[in-house]
């Protein structure tokens, strides 16, 4: 039996674990409407809570105005969102962090995972990416959490978003291991991340960059150009030890998703 024919209508859930509001949407959120119209439910969380994403704002202020944003985003899809409340620029990998998380996990029980790059240009990408990590792979142990074993508790699928430019820190090329076809949700993924208007004003002041659709629209065609569709949006596939090594993303979407191997 393939692992797409075990994975039960019941147990198809997939949780994005993300730093901050709008990584989701940026990053892998094509990827989870396919999944979501393929039947899967949906789930968004966020390590942070997006305080810092502001130069003009309250630390509550903003906090409160980018968790409704991140929810009516969600909200468009039929996701859930969840927000560990963490700050921005202070995720860290440490034993309550990672408590949460691993509650997290547990509440969902997700069979596929998605992450942030393990190397990427900012540290509460890093932190929060060893922290999905980490959770995925002990929250179906019994004595990881006092919530209940859902179940298909067990080590997940896992793949890591692409960085933003698709490079490292260091500025080399990230190959990746599977690329989707989002040409047909593309228009869905930027009204996803429209609703994060507040980050318009800060993307322009402290990243320089006022144009953060169309700059999302073009990674998702340089990714497209490469495997010859519109738009992709693409991943590395976590394959260790205890993790499934098969791509139930090409599993489940055929010929719309190319693997490298």
């Amino acid at each position: 039996m393939s692992e797409t024919a075990s994975v039960s209508s019941e147990q198809r859930r997939v949780l994005a674990l993300m730093a901050h509001p709008d990584d989701a949407e940026f990053l892998c959120v094509g990827t989870l409407i396919r999944l979501a119209r393929a039947g899967w439910q949906v789930h968004i969380a966020t390590v942070a809570c997006g305080d810092c994403g502001t130069t003009t704002d309250t630390l509550w202020g903003i906090a409160a105005k980018r968790f409704e944003e991140a929810r009516q985003s969600a909200a468009l899809l039929g996701a859930t969102y969840h927000c560990l409340d963490e700050c921005d620029g202070f995720v860290v990998y440490d034993k309550p962090s990672l408590r949460k998380c691993v509650d997290l996990f547990r509440r969902v029980a997700p069979r596929l995972v998605f992450l942030h790059t393990p190397i990427d240009y900012m540290m509460d990408h890093v932190m929060s990416s060893q922290l999905g990590r980490a959770a995925s792979f002990i929250f179906g142990a019994p004595n990881a959490s006092e919530f209940p074993l859902l179940p298909g508790s067990q080590v997940p699928h896992l793949y890591y978003c692409d960085p933003l430019e698709a490079i490292d820190p260091f500025g080399r090329p990230v190959e990746p291991s599977t690329y989707v076809d989002i040409s047909a949700v593309v228009e869905e993924k930027a009204r996803m991340l429209a609703c994060h208007a507040s980050q318009r004003e800060w993307l322009r002041a402290y990243h320089g960059n006022d144009e953060y659709i169309d700059s999302m629209r073009r990674h998702a065609e340089m990714r497209g150009r490469q495997v010859g569709v519109a738009s992709a949006e693409a991943f590395v596939q976590h394959r260790g030890h205890a993790y499934p090594g098969n791509d139930l993303l090409a599993e489940l979407f055929g010929a719309a998703t190319t693997g490298r191997s």
